[in-house]
């Protein structure tokens, strides 16, 4: 099976790393790729936002399946088009993905169908978004309706802070994504990832996972894209995996289908998990990153065979076996993150950083003079697999520690949480 991967991120690294893999590989390409991705598959230069461009590519190729890593592309309709000419494609179409594309959208589609998530509002304006925040209160959420790079979301512990969130919002800084708001209330509890493979008519479960999105130790500072993640999450017992599963994932691919829209691809259910139960944060229509970067490896099945047979539709005839092994990821971030990071420094000592039971996955990675040097905010992902989240967590660190690159940093407490809780347990 001839493929191609959009993307050029840690996720995409792991992807392409999984994929490698597989039996059912024929030819592998990814667009743009990453040095990373380079070690796995043939990196092709191709515009991605130029969709009729990547149907000739996948013509000339005979690529028999895209996998789309990135939300821009899906919400912009890059599966519509594909679909269109032809080619298979394992991710959603554009009706779909605004299920992440517009939290006003995926708020409604909760109310109709009575999936549990906090109260709301949507807003054009600032004037009635701010009255809101005078009725209700703080602590408050305030969200940019689309997407924002990972941005756009304040959780404002005074109303002076939600005033400033509606503000910034409108002025313009997130372009059309902060056209309009959703305010939301402030749940209490602890926060979990839950991932699934749909085809439109069946949930797959596929891991749980719980990640470090503060830039500071202690989850202190301005939220990031991700510092670091650990699966499995232990807040997402069986009993609470059945209830997701029953109370928000199956409403929500059922409403889909009702709607129309069927999902195709991986639903991740961001979910604060309260006294009453899970309740939905928000939606994702992609593997999250760095969470995917600790789903691949304990991952036993054929990643390339489930996503095709999410594809074709046959999914409740399929299943994902998982490790036992947790595994945890330390992201390594350009100094300057979540600011504007610095670029082009060069990173030493990866040839011999990594262990039997760790791997590095490259995220903002380039080659200049034959050296890799920082490229982006979050430049590498080391993951390490261990019999606890401790062990995984050391066998991360280790691999960090010989790794020599002045110009970035990490935080030291990935998984304090989840170690917190096994020290209790001895």
């Amino acid at each position: 099976m001839n493929v191609l991967l959009i993307g050029s991120g840690g996720r995409e690294h792991a992807l392409a790393w999984k994929i490698a893999a597989s039996p059912l590989l024929g030819m592998f390409y990814a667009a743009p790729g990453n040095p990373g991705i380079a070690e796995h598959a043939e990196c092709v230069s191709l515009d991605t936002e130029d969709h009729d461009a990547v149907v000739r590519f996948c013509r000339e190729r005979e690529i028999e399946l895209v996998l789309i890593g990135p939300e821009a592309p899906l919400v912009t309709g890059l599966t519509d088009t594909l679909i269109s000419a032809g080619i298979p494609v394992f991710g959603p179409t554009a009706d779909a993905a605004r299920l992440e594309g517009s939290k006003g959208f995926t708020k409604d589609l909760c109310a109709r169908y009575g999936i549990p998530t906090a109260a709301y509002g949507r807003f054009a304006d600032a004037d009635r978004a701010k009255d809101y925040v005078r009725k209700v209160g703080a602590p408050i959420v305030v969200k940019a309706d689309g997407l924002a790079a990972g941005k756009g979301v304040t959780i404002a512990m005074t109303e002076e802070e939600a005033y400033a969130a509606i503000d910034e919002c409108f002025s313009g800084v997130f372009g059309s994504a902060g056209a309009e708001v959703v305010i939301e209330e402030f749940l209490q509890g602890e926060e979990a990832s839950f991932f699934c493979l749909c085809d439109g008519k069946t949930a797959l479960p596929f891991g749980t996972a719980q990640d470090h999105k503060r830039v500071g130790e202690g989850d202190v500072g301005p939220n990031t894209g991700g510092m670091g993640a650990y699966s499995p999450a232990p807040v997402m017992t069986e009993e609470m995996v059945a209830r997701t599963m029953r109370e928000i994932i199956e409403p929500t691919l059922n409403g889909m289908a009702e709607m129309g829209t069927p999902f195709v691809g991986v639903l991740y259910a961001g979910l604060m998990i309260t006294e009453n139960g899970p309740s939905l944060i928000e939606f994702n229509v992609r593997f999250g990153d760095p969470e995917c970067q600790v789903l691949m490896p304990r991952l036993k099945d054929d990643l390339l065979a489930l996503m095709k047979g999410a594809v074709d539709g046959q999914l409740a005839h399929m299943s994902a076996r998982w490790r036992d092994e947790a595994a945890l990821t330390v992201v390594l971030a350009a100094n300057g993150y979540p600011g504007k990071p610095e670029k082009g420094s060069p990173i030493m000592g990866l040839d011999g950083a990594a262990f039997d039971n760790t791997q590095i996955f490259h995220a903002g990675t380039a080659i200049n003079d034959g050296r890799i040097v920082a490229n982006g905010g979050r430049v590498l992902n080391v993951t390490g697999l261990g019999e606890t989240v401790t062990k995984a967590r050391d066998a991360a660190y280790r691999a960090v520690d010989r790794i020599d690159w002045p110009g970035g940093f990490c935080r030291r407490d990935i998984g304090w949480r989840a170690i917190t809780r096994e020290a209790e347990s001895v």
